[in-house]
């Protein structure tokens, strides 16, 4: 995929190198993997929210009970408020915000065919692909998902120029199937949500993502990329800043962002693993509190003030501008 420098653009273009071919080591045999373009940082993202002005109601931000606008199920507040994810001037600004922080591909929470991320994705991917980023898919386990309906859904979504897809919960379903599936699919790559690179090797898949930043950790990314590479597959592990879900659901597990040193440990666990895509959980998973998203602080909800020594209106971006800063120096190992 081909950065766009358009006016939108700019800063994007300035800030990264073109994006690599996938490296021609993964797969001597010439299969799709020496040739399908790849982004190295990629960010989650969710395009779930609504409000009664855009879409007839509250979506996602009234989760855990929480009653917007003046309450929302995170335990952080968003900059822009209880916002809609069908705006099309919030999804530009989101945009070029992910652009100016040096990531290459937004990988957009998918839930099967007649769901509003189905709906909504034609225009994410507009505005995406407007600010100079590519568009991957983050495949969810939607209700009757198999093997064989991934089968459609990539057909589906490749005729949106996408060619990525990561794929959550992918070891709940058959080895055998993956393999035959990820055995004639050409032209793209999937990447199996695991810890384990040898279950992803049994499937045939392209690579490994870890996406949750609660379990796993930088001290872990070396070792798995090590494995990854000698099964050759492609490794993405998943830093991200903290994690935090007690106002949206039952979890009350926590991994508190000490003020940006847990982000900054977490990419330079993935620096040090020479991963081949650094993945960031999340531009906007508000619920778990693992979102670099422009947050403010409002009173009984956590703000990142504090962050690499921030406070005001300063720290409502720190963790984009810290993004930045870590996309850059992975860029200038790689290069």
């Amino acid at each position: 995929m081909k950065l766009l420098c358009g006016t939108i653009a700019a800063l994007a273009c300035l800030a990264a190198p073109a994006v690599a071919s996938a490296r021609a080591d993964v797969d001597a045999g010439g299969s799709r993997l020496a040739t399908v373009p790849f982004a190295d940082t990629a960010i989650f993202y969710y395009a779930w929210f609504g409000t009664p002005a855009a879409d007839g109601a509250y979506q996602h931000w009234q989760q855990g009970g929480s009653a917007p606008p003046a309450a929302v199920g995170s335990s952080f507040y968003p900059a822009r408020g209880a916002y809609s994810s069908s705006d099309e001037l919030v999804l530009g600004a989101q945009m070029q915000e992910i652009a100016r922080a040096g990531v290459r591909t937004v990988i957009v929470s998918w839930w099967g065919r007649g769901s509003i991320e189905d709906a909504r994705l034609p225009r994410v991917a507009e505005a995406a692909r407007a600010a100079g980023v590519g568009v991957a898919v983050h495949l969810e386990p939607y209700g009757g998902r198999t093997v064989a309906s991934t089968a459609s859904d990539v057909e589906h979504l490749r005729a949106l120029g996408i060619s990525d897809f990561y794929v959550w919960a992918s070891v709940d379903l058959p080895d055998d199937e993956w393999r035959e599936l990820n055995g004639r699919l050409d032209g793209v790559r999937l990447f199996a949500n695991t810890n384990l690179p040898g279950k992803a090797a049994a499937g045939g898949f392209d690579g490994v993502y870890t996406y949750d930043v609660l379990l796993y950790d930088g001290r872990f990314f070396p070792r798995y990329c090590a494995q990854a590479r000698r099964l050759r597959l492609l490794c993405a592990p998943s830093v991200g800043p903290g994690y935090d879900a007690r106002r949206a659901t039952p979890d009350t597990r926590l991994r508190p962002r000490f003020g940006g040193s847990t982000y900054d440990a977490m990419w330079q666990g993935a620096i040090r693993s020479r991963a081949d895509v650094v993945t960031i959980t999340s531009y906007n998973e508000w619920h778990e509190g693992t979102q670099i998203e422009p947050a403010r602080a409002v009173p009984g909800y956590e703000a990142y003030d504090g962050a690499w020594g921030r406070s005001g209106k300063a720290a409502e971006t720190a963790y984009l501008d810290r993004t930045a800063f870590w996309a850059a120096q992975y860029a200038a190992r790689r290069y």
